[in-house]
């Protein structure tokens, strides 16, 4: 068996595509239009449609354009309608920029906190190279959005709308990661030549300043006040005056985050069911909730989250939209596409397998506004709020089919009065900490 590729062996391989016409038709179709649009299933999007037993209640579709914010823009999307109901209003939106700006602060300062526990490290190891890699994604997950809420409140988008660098962050991010690895090489710097670890806390908050100035440049400055004035459904004009972030979520929001869990459906050998789960170094602000997942099976993920839809309470989800997603016209199955059909070729990993080797994690927060029971009360397809705009999908609303939920649907966020008591009690159960390049690490973007 030869190690190289020599030309005997490309002739081989020119041979055996040239004997099928089938190839030729394949490649002909996808260099003109592409690979999805070339094996693009019809009968998928006939079976796939946007009618649903239960459906609730949702605002006007959102963008996060370019920035990674699914995961702020599926929670607020759940916790605008609270407001909504509250002043009885068609539509309202919480700003998303808001908690961006915090969120870009408490992870720079999680990094530098990090870099100061990990001094004695070695800068070639695995540890220093993850935390290197990514220092200020964009990317979070619920429990990181429960932190943010409880220390900097909610407000609407009028108080902090939109800027360039919070729809569109990327040259904001290069310069602020390109900053934090600055300091990173400082304080490992100033830890080489005998600092104290008090004066490495003032290099620390020095270098906090620096963050917080370019951030207030690029997204503006968070109000610590603001005035929210809006018009109801009546006509009725609404004036909530000189109220705090923190104030407006606990009198218009409301919720009571404790009471909501991260239930997630990993089923790799190393995760046992019923167990709770934490992963190491995720997070964003140091000091509070960590990030807690419960595993349970995907029959589990869809009673709990059909229970709280029926009790009229959309859902905050996770899932892979890396596969089978038909952006144009938002169908999540896995008949979508005839992958197979199109190369002559299987993808036969299963959920577990494409875990173990890096063929799948959650990386796409959404929101479940609905489903489909068929006559036995059994799902077949869920309705989904994204934040893609209402240029993607059914003006911006999506279809998951069930099959897809069972193999690419990750985490559902609800309350735990859904679950039993052998899984309430299980979830009181110290968590098994993950390491931090585990696949239940990644970041809903």
């Amino acid at each position: 068996m030869r190690t190289e590729i020599d030309r005997k062996t490309i002739e081989t391989f020119q041979k055996d595509f040239a004997s099928s016409d089938k190839n030729r038709i394949a490649m002909n179709a996808v260099v003109k239009n592409g690979i999805n649009e070339s094996c693009n299933v019809m009968k998928s999007d006939i079976v796939n449609t946007y009618n649903f037993s239960i459906s609730l209640e949702a605002g006007k579709i959102k963008n996060q354009n370019t920035s990674g914010r699914c995961w702020m823009f599926a929670a607020l999307n759940v916790m605008r309608l609270e407001v909504m109901e509250r002043f009885n209003l068609e539509d309202m939106e919480l700003s998303q920029a808001y908690p961006f700006f915090w969120d870009k602060l408490e992870k720079s300062n999680y990094f530098l906190e990090n870099i100061l526990e990990t001094l004695e490290e070695p800068l070639e190891g695995r540890v220093l190279n993850f935390l290197l890699s990514d220092p200020l994604c964009d990317g979070g997950q619920w429990d990181m959005f429960v932190n943010l809420v409880r220390k900097y409140g909610v407000i609407p988008k009028e108080a902090m709308p939109e800027s360039r660098s919070s729809s569109h962050p990327k040259e904001m991010n290069f310069l602020l990661t390109a900053k934090l690895r600055n300091f990173a090489c400082e304080l490992r710097s100033a830890n080489e030549r005998g600092e104290s670890s008090e004066q490495m806390r003032i290099f620390k908050e020095q270098m906090l300043n620096e963050i917080y100035r370019m951030l207030c440049i690029s997204l503006g400055e968070p109000p610590e006040h603001f005035t929210y004035e809006v018009r109801d459904k009546d006509d009725k004009f609404i004036r909530i005056e000189d109220i705090t972030p923190q104030e407006f979520y606990e009198r218009y929001v409301g919720m009571d985050l404790d009471e909501y869990v991260s239930i997630i459906n990993a089923p790799t050998a190393d995760k046992p069911y019923e167990r709770t789960f934490t992963v190491q170094y995720l997070g964003n602000i140091k000091g509070n909730r960590p990030v807690r997942y419960l595993n349970l099976r995907s029959s589990e993920l869809k009673r709990v989250a059909i229970e709280q839809m029926k009790d009229g309470e959309v859902v905050w989800f996770g899932s892979d939209v890396s596969h089978f997603t038909n952006r144009v016209s938002g169908i999540l199955a896995l008949d979508a596409f005839d992958f197979d059909g199109l190369f002559s070729t299987g993808f036969p990993m299963d959920k577990a397998q494409r875990l173990d080797f890096g063929q799948s994690c959650m990386n796409h927060a959404m929101v479940l506004t609905g489903v489909n029971l068929d006559g036995e009360g059994n799902p077949n397809r869920w309705k989904i709020e994204n934040s893609w705009g209402e240029e993607k999908g059914n003006k911006g609303f999506f279809v998951m089919s069930d099959d897809w939920f069972d193999q690419f649907t990750y985490q559902v966020v609800v309350q735990k009065r859904y679950l039993t008591d052998e899984q309430l009690a299980a979830l009181e159960r110290e968590p098994i900490v993950l390491k931090p390049w585990d696949p239940m690490g990644s970041l809903a973007l």
